[in-house]
């Protein structure tokens, strides 16, 4: 998914020293989407008060949304660069094709990963057959040593796991006995859980992971920390269990999103994550003429059922630079 947003703010994100041993919510806010009436999401991630968790660096929920209201997910080719997606579905469909030559549709419970790498071009429309779509969509940084990786796509469907009252899903790496044998570039974990109304459920977890809990459906509740639709429960390193609990009323659906320390500095602005305001400037000039001959050697060949694509924005009048 691009980041729709008109002017774009650099973020020189980096990952922040101790933090509490607590658990809190991060807040999100709204950013439309694009389309004909806008469809709605909910960022989540990057904020001021923390820019990653693990090498999370990006965080959109949405939905459930009315197809016929606001014309669903329309989201013409556009680039990136020293990442991966992640796209992960509660329901609706997804139609994806991106510059590898992949097409391929995203459903529920089924992980499609899009690793950027050097740089890529895809687009992301909800299918004809679509009324509802409700979904998350995530980035993950690429580490210096691997953010001019080949790009590359992966489909996987996890096996779902039932516990005593939570059903779990774990799309990457290795949570509750599952593993994902979806690649990756750090030390990460990604799975969707559905615990019943009113239960709690004990995780046990990676002490040097930090973790962030986005909450899908429900309220869900960690320590004296709950989160609504949208929010994300953060909880830094040092712990072994993290205990959850959904709301008396209805299950809370949420994703557990953790990892390592990213432990470098990274410039996000767009859908470009470079290292310095030099790279960005150039990824975008790079986009700017792939666009006018349908494709390049930086973004791969442009495919035949593209008929326009997303020009860059411009970029602030001032040199991206780090903040600290």
């Amino acid at each position: 998914m691009s980041n729709p947003e008109r002017r774009p703010a650099e973020l020189v994100c980096g990952s922040e020293e101790g933090g509490p041993s607590t658990a809190v919510v991060l807040p999100y806010r709204e950013v439309p989407l694009g389309g004909p009436r806008a469809m709605p999401v909910r960022r989540s991630l990057p904020q001021r008060e923390r820019s990653l968790i693990g090498a999370w660096c990006f965080v959109d929920h949405y939905g459930p949304d009315d197809v016929s209201q606001t014309g669903g997910m329309a989201v013409p080719g556009h680039p990136h660069t020293g990442l991966q997606t992640v796209s992960w579905l509660f329901s609706g469909e997804v139609e994806h094709r991106d510059t590898t030559g992949a097409h391929a549709f995203v459903r529920p419970g089924e992980l499609n990963i899009m690793t950027a790498g050097s740089g890529i071009a895809h687009s992301e429309y909800s299918t004809p057959g679509t009324t509802v779509l409700h979904g998350a969509q995530l980035w993950v940084a690429l580490p210096e040593a691997d953010r001019f990786a080949a790009p590359g796509f992966e489909h996987y469907a996890p096996p779902a796991t039932d516990l005593d009252g939570a059903r779990v899903l774990v799309f990457l790496g290795s949570l509750f006995g599952q593993t994902s044998p979806v690649t990756m570039f750090s030390d990460l974990v990604g799975a969707e859980v559905t615990l019943e109304p009113g239960r709690s459920l004990e995780i046990e977890v990676d002490p040097g992971h930090e973790h962030g809990l986005l909450c899908d459906t429900g309220l869900l509740t960690v320590g004296d920390a709950t989160a609504k639709p949208g929010e994300i429960v953060f909880h830094s390193t040092g712990a072994s269990r993290i205990t959850v609990a959904a709301g008396p009323d209805e299950p809370a659906r949420f994703l557990v999103l953790g990892g390592a320390p990213f432990g470098e500095q990274i410039v996000m602005w767009w859908n470009f994550i470079g290292r310095s305001h030099d790279e960005v400037v150039g990824f975008r000039e790079q986009w700017q003429q792939a666009r006018e001959t349908g494709g390049s050697a930086a973004y791969g060949t442009f495919p035949d059922a593209w008929e326009h694509t997303l020009p860059a924005p411009g970029l602030p009048n001032l040199r991206l630079r780090s903040r600290g």
